[in-house]
């Protein structure tokens, strides 16, 4: 798209997709907490709602093809940024001016996005092509798997990390600079890392103790 040509546009572009997927994890979760609370009925009348909402049933292509962008786009600007850094000082000292996670988004991206195809395996495309009677179950049975719930919370540990990192970044591409706002959104960013880490990874640990 001649829009994106350039690298300011396509970080905006980058920006704008990931806290719309910020905003979508947060409706992921409280739909997923109704696991626990209220319970059964209340997680079933959710999926239902999903399943029939012609709006929600828009969204899903459009949230497939925002989660593509983010992760097409944020490894070319990685793999960009990775390029003209080629030269190296003797005394270059990157941890001097960036934090670890920083320097390691793409690493933390790539562990994400492995974790979403093994959850759109076990999750999406049985929902999808077979006729599910019991979703509940269907969430609830994965967490009974020692090995599964140890890669779930990995790899939101991962998209804790990254979301730690890529809030306040978001924001700055889009302007927000001001070393006050900085500090602001360090602090909401590391808040709203930490809620979706621990409330997904509770969740399924939860389960596997129930």
């Amino acid at each position: 798209m001649s829009i994106l040509k350039t690298t300011v546009a396509k970080k905006v572009a980058l920006a704008l997709a990931g806290l719309f997927l910020v905003l979508f994890l947060f409706v992921h979760l409280a739909i997923n907490l109704t696991l626990i609370y209220p319970g059964k009925e209340a997680f079933e009348e959710a999926v239902h709602f999903m399943d029939t909402n012609p709006l929600i049933q828009l969204m899903q292509p459009v949230l497939f093809l925002v989660f593509a962008f983010h992760i097409y786009m944020g490894t070319y600007l990685e793999l960009t940024n990775q390029t003209k850094r080629s030269v190296k000082y003797v005394k270059n000292n990157p941890s001097a001016n960036s934090t670890w996670v920083s320097r390691n988004m793409i690493w933390t991206g790539l562990m994400i996005l492995g974790f979403l195809l093994i959850h759109l395996y076990n999750y999406f495309l049985p929902f999808k092509t077979q006729e599910i009677h019991d979703h509940y179950e269907l969430v609830t049975g994965l967490f009974h798997n020692a090995i599964y719930v140890i890669i779930y919370v990995l790899a939101f540990i991962a998209l804790g990390l990254h979301l730690s990192h890529g809030f306040q970044s978001a924001f700055q591409t889009l302007g927000v600079n001001r070393e006050k706002w900085n500090r602001i959104l360090v602090i909401i960013g590391n808040i709203v890392s930490f809620i979706i880490a621990f409330g997904f990874s509770f969740i399924a640990i939860y389960f596997y103790f129930k």
